[in-house]
């Protein structure tokens, strides 16, 4: 038995003891009528805080496993000069779990407010300086996470996905469009996200890097793991490149949904399918299950071969329409809470919860 699998299983005995022998934060035992469903999200940027926006409607279990992989502006100067975390997505997932009262949307605006100068601290955020600040402070991310979270009045909790920072590399056919069939290796999640060329895949270095504890066992405990939408090699992905998350992943009891973006990305999945999406996804994790991929029905143009690459990971396709009514490719949070909750109550497996 490897030492990862032996921490795993420790992991699940002790979530699993909370759970029989204690209450969660709405103070109802898993079962019991009206409790809400434990959901962990993971993802970065845009993509995860639509999906936090939306789940925060309709639950208050929430956890938020964010990718610790971003190289580009703020973030990357501070990873760069400090040493840390790169605190940027982190940020924009608390800032998506504030409420709609005026306490949350202020400090939504506050903590995602760039300063504007010809010195050193343009188009820092002022959020991300918060949360480095307390990472020094505390010495402890998670800690220091939980306290932002606590004076944002955030409706879930936030988690890295690792604890070291992370690069991102990728191979990818035609980066240089003078050799089209060339593959080379692009380093860097700001690089990867907006490359020229086809993306085959990606990997993280380090190659194994330490999950954090709270985060597998956020999963482990959990009803519904909800995985996407947003940048697939860059933000999707990278869950699925850290062993105990994935192992985690693999074993919860939970059920899993993916949920799938609006349009291609322009750069790294440029001219993809939504099913093209799911085979790059079983060649980073072939051993992942998933019971439910949500898809915007506007957006399935052969539905047929979606349901085919769902069947290979065991799961059923359910269509909603979840983008805004302005055109943009853009999720709307409240069409999007309403098919999550949709999900939740047909596919779950410990009834309503409302």
């Amino acid at each position: 038995m490897t030492g990862r699998t032996m921490r795993l299983r420790r992991l699940r005995r002790l979530t699993t003891g909370q759970v029989e022998g204690g209450t969660g934060r709405t103070g109802l035992r898993r079962g019991e009528a009206h409790a809400a469903p434990k959901v962990v999200a993971l993802g970065g940027g845009m993509g995860l805080s639509a999906s936090l926006t939306a789940l925060r409607r309709i639950t208050g279990e929430l956890t938020a496993v964010v990718t610790v992989a971003d190289d580009g502006g703020s973030s990357g100067r501070l990873r760069e000069e400090l040493g840390v975390l790169p605190p940027g997505d982190l940020r924009k997932a608390l800032a998506a779990l504030c409420g709609d009262d005026d306490w949350g949307q202020t400090w939504s605006r506050v903590i995602q407010h760039r300063f504007q100068s010809q010195g050193d601290l343009h188009e820092h955020a002022v959020g991300n300086l918060l949360i480095v600040a307390l990472w020094e402070q505390l010495g402890d991310p998670v800690q220091a996470l939980d306290l932002v979270g606590k004076l944002l009045g955030a409706q879930g909790r936030v988690l890295p996905m690792s604890a070291v920072p992370l690069e991102l590399q990728a191979l990818v056919k035609g980066h240089d469009p003078a050799r089209p069939e060339d593959v080379d290796t692009v380093r860097g999640q700001a690089t990867v996200a907006l490359t020229p060329g086809e993306v085959l895949s990606v990997q993280v270095v380090p190659s194994d890097p330490p999950a954090v504890p709270e985060a597998v066992a956020a999963v482990l405990d959990a009803d519904w793991v909800v995985l996407g939408p947003g940048s697939w090699f860059s933000s999707v992905i990278p869950h699925l490149l850290v062993p105990e998350l994935l192992d985690a992943l693999i074993e919860t009891k939970a059920r899993r949904v993916l949920s799938l973006n609006l349009a291609p990305q322009p750069g790294e999945t440029e001219g993809f399918s939504p099913q093209r999406h799911l085979e790059v996804l079983a060649r980073h994790a072939p051993k992942l299950a998933l019971d439910v991929v949500l898809a915007d029905q506007a957006a399935v143009p052969d539905r047929e071969s979606l349901a085919d690459a769902a069947k290979r990971f065991g799961a059923a396709v359910e269509l909603a329409p979840v983008a805004r009514q302005d055109g943009s490719p853009k999720h709307d949070p409240e069409l999007l809470a309403a098919a999550y909750d949709r999900i939740f109550r047909m596919h779950g497996r410990i009834g309503p919860w409302r």
